[in-house]
């Protein structure tokens, strides 16, 4: 039996965010390959904590900065580990390599967090992203992360350009890997509710994600006010977990901005909903959002930001295979809003556009043996995979291993 373990960021929540969905696909993925999985994560669990045990899948916590770990993972022996996430490579990356030197490491980037860092210090400068913006120290973390691992999965294509063209990261280092989804079936399709069923808008997302909440802050000050001059008795429900007092405060019945909190059957609120908004002005990798709209039938307008990656060689300049529309200008924006929300013909276009893009670009058919033959070409060429990789060594030398020797202080200072 082949041995899994992945050390998790934080445990899996489907229900609160796009990352705890994404960890879901990675797992049902690796059970395909007859994994036995082991989840390990340092992080406190919390009532929207998946249960894992529903999938085969053990679980253990695990302390930081402790050698704990190295009994833990010695014993276990995995032939593969996965990170979740740069952080969490960083943390552990080193433990790995010294316990189990022969297992292929692996790296779920989520999204490019260096990218998402630039376009957010971009956004409050008030200028345009440049390469002085995307080499912040977010992103030497994760590119030097990237060449400690043996292979990273990378979620858009976008990133993907970005990683081998900009930063001239070979691609033998990275692996697209997208939302691994169920392709929308007629029966599913013909089951939705219809327009005239439908009332009101949606935005969604974890409130803790700041992009999420630049995006509800953004509705609320300038393009919800120009929607509701045209549509005055239209409201917009606002759904995410982890809603906090400064969300709360934005709550406002009178203007039809409404603060609903963590919506416990995502499903269930995308289909009631007529229009899915989404005007992210920073962030990464692809949004879970459009995803859920789209599995539910529910047209989106959005930004350039939240769009990328997400409808790839399918999204022309006239957006013929879109979900809906794209624009950044917040008075186009919200035009396309109430065009999508009053016009019966274009709203079922760009609703049939999202199924579409769902099953051509997403379907996990498409992506499942060719990954889990990637996997295990990997492992059997990793010698020589790790030897094309000399940046990789480098940045394995002990020399150059702070994080190693910062959490060894740690450990001797908590004794």
């Amino acid at each position: 039996m082949k041995n899994l373990l992945i050390i998790g960021f934080v445990w899996p929540e489907p229900k609160s965010s796009a990352a705890g969905s994404r960890m879901l696909q990675l797992i049902e993925q690796f059970l395909y390959q007859d994994f036995e999985i082991t989840f390990a994560c340092a992080a406190k669990t919390s009532a929207n904590t998946y249960d894992l045990s529903q999938l085969g899948v053990k679980t253990q916590t695990i302390l930081l900065n402790d050698s704990s770990f190295d009994d833990f993972i010695n014993q276990l022996q995995p032939n593969v580990v996965l990170f979740d996430r740069f952080m969490v490579e960083e943390q552990y990356g080193w433990r790995v390599a010294e316990q189990c030197p022969n297992a292929l490491r692996i790296l779920d980037t989520e999204d490019f967090h260096g990218l998402r860092k630039a376009r957010e210090h971009a956004l409050k400068a008030g200028v345009e992203v440049t390469i002085e913006h995307l080499q912040n120290d977010t992103t030497k973390r994760e590119i030097a992360s990237i060449y400690r691992c043996d292979v990273s999965l990378i979620i858009s294509e976008a990133e993907m350009v970005i990683l081998t063209q900009q930063f001239k990261i070979d691609e033998s280092l990275l692996y697209y890997l997208p939302f691994l989804l169920e392709p929308i079936e007629e029966e599913k399709i013909s089951s939705l509710p219809t327009f005239e069923e439908r009332q009101h808008f949606i935005a969604i997302g974890n409130f803790l994600h700041p992009p999420n909440y630049d995006a509800v802050l953004y509705l609320k000050q300038v393009i919800w006010p120009l929607i509701r001059k045209q549509l005055p008795k239209a409201e917009l429900h606002i759904y995410g977990a982890y809603k906090s007092q400064k969300v709360i405060q934005l709550h406002k019945e009178k203007d039809g901005f409404l603060i609903k909190g963590f919506a416990d059957d995502v499903n269930d609120v995308m289909q009631q909903s007529r229009v899915c908004l989404a005007p992210l002005r920073f962030g990464a990798g692809l949004k879970g959002k459009l995803v859920d709209a789209m599995q539910n039938g529910t047209p989106c307008v959005m930004s350039v930001i939240a769009a990328e990656g997400m409808f790839g060689g399918l999204w022309s300049l006239n957006e013929v295979e879109v979900n809906g529309f794209v624009e950044n200008h917040p008075e186009a924006f919200a035009q396309k809003a109430v065009e999508l929300y009053t016009n019966t013909g274009v709203w079922k276009d760009k609703q049939n556009n999202g199924f579409k893009v769902l099953n051509l670009r997403f379907d996990k058919a498409n992506f499942k043996d060719e990954f889990a033959q990637k996997m295990e070409a990997l492992s059997i060429g990793l010698e020589k995979h790790r030897q094309n990789n000399f940046i990789g060594h480098i940045l394995q030398h002990q020399t150059l291993q702070s994080t190693k020797y910062l959490s060894k202080w740690i450990e001797e200072k908590n004794r």
